[in-house]
């Protein structure tokens, strides 16, 4: 089990990932809990000099002009997390509310927020004894940050609020109870530093990017392993072809099919045929899945620098500057997530177009609709009907949230991001994307199956054997969910990709 030092800025996606699915363990260096230390005492010295800094001595937005007196700044800190803590809807998934969780330790630790170690350490006992915060999905407009669901992240510290415990939910108090410690009372600052940041868009966005870079080199495995079935050309994959428009995710898409399609003995076969081009879903795949693949990775540098930045307000620096900015305003995150959820969804729609060109008699060449007896059998007929559903889904989720924008409170918060609507439709389009990408993969597969039993590359032969060692060659109808997903999941925990780069080398994102 890996151990995460926070409060270091140049942690990497997989580290994240790491947190939030494979149980990684958490630790704060001597470095960064003196920093965290010298961040403490600047607020401290504010405090005693008598200033009106905003939220450490002051009401919030709207009511920022409210000086509170020195005897009621630690029950404002208190009711700033009470009040606020008003998410709505489904809880998030667990994982994601692990690395948000940690992701708020790791903001704070980075130590510009003027938090006092014991808050840290507080977390981090819920956090190392696996006591997850229960976060509601709905809330957050992504300014001044994800208020709402990091509000009730943040009750378990003072003994409310909910946790998830194993399979259970129990109480923020229960919760402290079984660590061994009191509830918290905030000192100055702290309840805003712990909800004035952008971790909820940011820890659904990490694990939909991370969902993508394997979702983004599985899209290539089937669209070869669909060439082959369709008895399609790589004439269009040349090098020669692709460094005349040399654009990086075009480029990696030529590179790793010509890698997966090394060896093929279909290929030779059928090089006199009377085809003269194949559809566009086949024969411009790199273009397609190139500007996918770029825009994944645009996404995957903006959650990366988030992750690792300090998004609360106002902000700590050495010699006693405090700083009231606009650091928690979510709008690169949103975009970004945004950009995300477009480039998947242009990976599930030309999926969805070459699963039409397998099953579409008039087109592939194979039975229709890949049926052993058709008529009597419908075959793949209704799982391309749910991959068109899946993509159409994709279109609507990938409407913008970033260029919505909504005031509130009263009008001080008059730009907002959507940030959290943004990753959440990222996310479900992900998941949909990797549905539609097993659908190809049992078709293609099927195709194979039906065609003249030569071998195909040795990337799409490993591919199909994965697939094959999990999902039986369809020789008569029968309940075809439970094979859909199992596809969904090979997929989506990259098996298929490993496989193929297993027998192809790495392929390139």
């Amino acid at each position: 089990m890996p151990t995460i030092a926070l409060g270091d800025p140049t942690l990497p996606l997989a580290a994240f990932v790491a947190i939030a699915r494979d149980g990684a363990r958490l630790k704060l260096s001597r470095e960064v809990r003196a920093g965290v230390r010298r961040s403490r005492a600047e607020v401290e010295r504010a405090v005693a000099g008598g200033a009106t800094i905003y939220g450490i001595n002051t009401g919030f937005g709207k009511l920022a002009g409210v000086r509170i007196p020195a005897h009621q700044l630690a029950r404002l800190q208190r009711n700033l997390l009470l009040s606020h803590a008003t998410g709505v809807g489904e809880s998030l998934p667990v994982e994601v509310s692990r690395l948000a969780f940690a992701l708020r330790i790791h903001n704070l630790a980075l130590g510009n927020s003027g938090v006092r170690l014991e808050l840290l350490d507080q977390a981090l006992a819920l956090f190392e004894n696996d006591l997850i915060p229960v976060i509601p999905s709905q809330g957050s407009v992504g300014a001044s940050g994800d208020l709402a669901p990091l509000s009730h992240m943040a009750l378990p510290l003072i003994g409310r609020g909910q946790v998830h415990s194993g399979n259970k939910v129990i109480s923020g108090k229960a919760a402290l109870r079984r660590v061994g410690r009191e509830p918290l009372e905030l000192a100055e600052k702290e309840g805003l530093a712990l909800i004035n940041g952008t971790q909820i868009m940011t820890a659904i966005g990490c694990l939909a990017v991370y969902d993508a870079l394997v979702t983004a080199r599985t899209a290539d495995v089937a669209c070869a392993m669909t060439v082959e079935a369709l008895h399609g050309s790589e004439r269009p994959f040349a090098d020669k072809v692709h460094e005349l428009r040399p654009h990086p995710g075009q480029l990696a898409t030529a590179d790793n099919l010509r890698a997966l399609l090394k060896g093929s003995k279909i290929m030779p076969s059928h090089k006199d045929c009377t085809k003269v081009q194949d559809a566009y879903s086949l024969r411009c795949a790199p273009q397609v899945h190139g500007a996918a693949k770029d825009g994944i990775r645009y996404a995957l540098d903006v959650l990366v620098t988030e992750a690792n930045s300090v998004t609360d307000n106002p902000l700590v620096f050495a010699g006693a500057d405090v700083v009231s900015a606009g650091n928690f305003h979510g709008q690169p995150v949103s975009q970004a997530l945004d950009y995300l959820a477009i480039a998947l969804s242009t990976l599930a729609n030309i999926s969805e177009r070459r699963i039409e060109q397998l099953v579409n008699p008039d087109i592939s060449g194979l039975p229709p609709f890949l049926a052993k007896n058709p008529g009597l059998e419908s075959g793949f007929m209704i799982p391309q009907v749910v991959a068109a559903s899946l993509a159409s889904e994709n279109k609507t989720l990938a409407h913008p949230a970033s260029v919505d924008t909504i005031p509130t409170s009263a009008n001080r918060e008059d730009h907002v991001s959507m940030g959290v609507t943004a990753a959440r439709h990222a996310a479900v389009v992900a998941k949909n994307t990797q549905k539609v990408l097993g659908i190809e993969l049992l078709c293609a597969a099927q195709g194979l199956d039906l065609g003249d039993g030569l071998s195909p590359g040795k990337g799409v032969a490993a591919a199909y054997k994965a697939l094959r060692r999990r999902v039986k060659a369809l020789a008569g109808d029968r309940f075809l969910a439970p094979d859909l997903a199992v596809a969904e999941e090979l997929v989506a925990t990259g098996t298929i990709a490993a496989a193929a780069e297993k027998a192809a080398g790495l392929l390139a994102v």
